[in-house]
């Protein structure tokens, strides 16, 4: 999904989410890719002759007032989008008695495959929340000898799953023990904790359909000793694409895993972001000409055809960033957006959270 598609319906579907109707009078409708559409306008019609009979004056009101705003959207759009529709109809003022009608209606960004009518007090919005859910993700792991940490990288988020911890006692033997014996110890108290962790992985890991691979990290040699004696099932091991020296556990730890592992995650999209605001900065540092900044200089660089890669917030005002867009749709830069949920994220936000790479020079 390209990121601007996957902005809009992020703010959509969030903008739904915040309204909630007095009784069960908010409509949704959804059309499967390849239905007849005029099918949809009868069932809807057939729904308003049903309606009549609800008992409550404002309810029914507002039922029969929401698929008639559907049916009549239905019909200006004449036959269903290649990706099917969605709509989404209702009274949504937040005042009692108040009145608000209003009618929402998409073609989603990937093809529809479910067919819904539903009246009730929230709009259905689970079917485009599936949408953005990311389609890749890649199981993490730091291991020490004393601890270990399991995440997973989907998309930008990085989730610490769990943290382990070995209890195999320090370098600095028990009194009376020999080195050796001290030694065999430690190594099968090592040995029980990576079988652990690799048990762990599988539970966390093993069924998720959407595991692209698996990054591993940690101190050397014990994250090859693991991959060696931990007993990782074969499906998993044969997903770890990446083994990198990291010095630490827990959140920081897998950060670091994510950075050193850049060249495997160049689709992700935490690296996507992070490409895109290392080019700007750069080109800031060294070319500020070459760059523009603030709402209306990108506009204006926007109008002129110069800028090759648009770049805005999600923190941004919702109005200003469709206005951003629609100029860059316009002529045909690149649109990334990105969050502030990085130290780079934050830095861009400080110069206004909107900046464009041009294609060229602007003299003033």
């Amino acid at each position: 999904m390209e990121e601007a598609k996957k902005y809009e319906l992020e703010e959509l579907i969030e903008k739904l989410e915040g309204y909630r109707g007095r009784h069960t009078e908010l409509i949704t409708v959804f059309v499967p890719a390849g239905a007849i559409l005029t099918h949809t306008t009868k069932q809807l019609e057939n729904e308003k002759g049903t309606a009549t009979n609800i008992k409550s004056t404002s309810t029914r009101k507002n039922v029969i007032n929401a698929l008639e705003r559907a049916i009549r959207k239905l019909k200006e759009i004449g036959k269903t989008p290649e990706n099917g529709l969605a709509i989404f109809s209702g009274n949504v003022s937040d005042t009692p008695g108040g009145e608000d009608l209003q009618v929402w209606a998409i073609e989603p960004p990937k093809k529809l495959k479910v067919k819904i009518y539903r009246c009730d007090q929230t709009f259905v919005l689970d079917p485009l929340k599936e949408m953005l859910e990311t389609e890749e993700v890649y199981g993490l792991l730091i291991i020490e000898r004393n601890e270990a940490t399991i995440g997973l990288l989907d998309g930008k988020h990085i989730k610490v799953l769990q943290h382990l911890t070995s209890g195999i006692p320090g370098k600095t033997r028990a009194g009376g023990q020999s080195s050796q014996r001290f030694e065999r110890i430690r190594d099968s108290m090592a040995k029980e904790f990576f079988k652990r962790v690799a048990g762990h992985m599988k539970t966390l890991f093993f069924d998720n359909k959407k595991l692209k691979g698996i990054l591993v990290g940690g101190p050397i040699p014990t994250k090859e000793e693991f991959l060696e004696q931990g007993q990782l099932v074969t499906a998993l091991k044969n997903k770890v694409v990446a083994v990198k020296d990291i010095g630490g556990t827990e959140m920081h730890g897998l950060q670091e895993l994510v950075e050193n592992c850049q060249d495997v995650l160049a689709e992700q999209e935490i690296t996507k972001q992070k490409k895109i605001l290392d080019e700007f900065f750069e080109k800031l540092g060294k070319e500020p000409d070459k760059v523009s900044y603030g709402f209306d200089e990108v506009k204006n660089r926007l109008e002129r055809g110069a800028v090759e890669k648009l770049i805005l917030s999600k923190s941004l005002d919702k109005k200003r960033a469709k206005e951003l867009e629609d100029l860059a749709e316009g002529t045909s830069a690149e649109i990334h957006v990105v969050s502030n949920e990085t130290a780079q994220g934050v830095q861009f936000d400080n110069l206004g959270g909107m900046g464009g790479i041009l294609r060229f020079e602007i003299f003033e």
